[in-house]
């Protein structure tokens, strides 16, 4: 996962579909986010038999667009 809100958007779906899963952060507060660059922001574990729907649920995540939405507009 390369950022939080990429990790919060994969949580959700999976939590969604009931799907197990295990979430480790690469931030470390003593190194203000130096391995962040190196392994992207988390790596997510999941079991092996749910290993293709993860792949497909991380993939159309992946696509949607970014959207901001501002209060002033």
């Amino acid at each position: 996962m390369e950022s939080i809100f990429e990790m919060d958007m994969i949580k959700g779906a999976l939590d969604a579909e009931g799907i197990t899963y295990t979430i480790k952060e690469h931030r470390d507060t003593a190194y203000n986010g130096l391995f962040i660059l190196q392994k992207g922001y988390a790596s997510l574990f999941v079991l092996e038999s749910d290993k293709d729907r993860v792949l497909q649920i991380v993939k159309r995540i992946r696509t949607l667009p970014y959207v901001a939405y501002s209060k002033d507009e």
